[in-house]
């Protein structure tokens, strides 16, 4: 078994932290602080992210709103999206499956 206390990692801002990969998924932590964002971006596998700690705007490019600590968010593969933080908040990000279809590591 495999476990992480995700509220004491240590986390530095911009630095993701991978958790766990293998063929079914990957597990990132993100530390964002107030103001930062993840800006319109896409990803090739299906995206769920949890809001563990602070607050954040989240969802499709255009038509984000507001989310806390539980919040848990469903991402196609390839939709457009984007996560901006309006408290000190931490992320995580479970992509699945690993590597999605046309990620770059497949080329």
């Amino acid at each position: 078994m495999d476990s992480w206390d995700l509220r004491a990692l240590d986390l530095e801002p911009h630095q993701p932290k991978v958790l766990r990969t293998d063929g079914e998924a990957r597990l990132v932590a993100i530390n964002l602080p107030a103001g930062q964002s993840l800006d319109d971006h896409q990803v090739h596998e299906r995206a769920y992210a949890v809001i563990l700690d602070g607050e954040v705007q989240i969802g499709p490019v255009g038509n984000t709103e507001q989310a806390g600590p539980g919040f848990l968010a469903h991402f196609d593969p390839k939709e457009r999206h984007e996560v901006r933080a309006t408290s000190d908040a931490r992320l995580l990000l479970f992509l699945a499956p690993w590597p999605g279809d046309g990620h770059p590591s497949q080329r």
